[in-house]
C-alpha cells in the first residue's frame, strides 16, 4: 500500500510518501513541502496548496491519504489556517475516490515511537531509523508527513480490517436474525385454524 501523508499548514504543507504493509518492511518514496507566500491573499494560498497536493497525487498515485487531525491550539488563526489546508487535502483526495484517514499528533507519535508524548526529535529519529535513512526528511513538516504515512500503514490497515470484520459480523447477525424470525405469511395460518 502506498500512503501519502499530509501535515497541513498554510505556509508549509508537509507531504510524505511511504510504501508498506503490516508485517512488511516500510519503504521511503518521497517527501517535501508545498509552500505558499505568507503575504499572499488567503484564496491564492489555498489555491497554491491545492495545486501542490494535486501534483503530488498525480505523481505518486497513492492508495490512501493520511492527514493530521487539526487540534485546538492557543493561536486561533493558526488553527484556522491549518484546518483550511486540511480541508483542501481531504477534498483533493476525495475527488479521486481515495480513502482518507485523520490521525492525531499523539496517534502518530505513539505509532512511530511507542509514546504519544514523544518530542519531535524522537519522532524524526525513529522515522529515519524505520525507513533506514541517514537522517529524517527535511524540513520538519516533511518528516511529520512521512510519520503520518507510517502511522496510517500500521494503524490504518488494522483499523480497516477491524471495520471490515465488524461489517461482516453485523451482516451475519442480520442473516441469523432473519432466519430465526418466521415471515408474517408463514405464521398467520388459515382462518379458523387453531395453532
Amino acid at each position: 500500500m502506498r500512503v501519502l501523508g499530509i501535515d497541513p499548514g498554510l505556509t508549509r504543507c508537509g507531504i510524505g510518501v511511504v510504501d508498506g504493509a503490516i508485517g512488511r518492511p516500510l519503504a521511503f518514496v518521497a517527501a517535501g513541502v508545498v509552500r505558499t507566500d505568507a503575504g499572499a491573499e488567503l484564496p491564492d494560498r489555498l489555491l497554491g496548496i491545492e495545486h501542490g497536493i494535486e501534483e503530488w497525487l498525480d505523481r505518486q498515485r497513492p492508495d490512501a491519504v493520511a492527514v493530521e487531525r487539526v487540534f485546538a491550539q492557543h493561536n486561533v488563526s493558526t488553527v484556522m489556517g491549518t484546518a483550511q489546508a486540511s480541508a483542501i487535502a481531504i477534498t483533493s483526495a476525495a475527488r479521486r475516490g481515495l480513502p482518507v484517514a485523520l490521525h492525531t499528533p499523539s496517534e502518530v507519535k505513539a505509532a512511530v515511537t511507542g509514546s504519544g508524548r514523544a518530542e519531535k526529535p524522537q519522532v524524526q529519529a525513529m522515522v529515519a531509523r524505520l525507513l533506514k535513512l541517514d537522517a529524517a526528511p527535511k524540513p520538519a513538516d516533511a518528516a511529520d508527513a512521512v510519520a503520518l504515512a507510517i502511522c496510517h500503514i500500521w494503524r490504518g490497515g488494522a483499523q480497516a480490517r477491524v471495520a471490515q470484520a465488524q461489517q461482516e459480523f453485523a451482516r451475519k447477525v442480520e442473516l441469523a436474525r432473519q432466519r430465526r424470525t418466521p415471515s408474517a405469511q408463514g405464521t398467520a395460518g388459515k382462518a379458523g385454524e387453531k395453532p
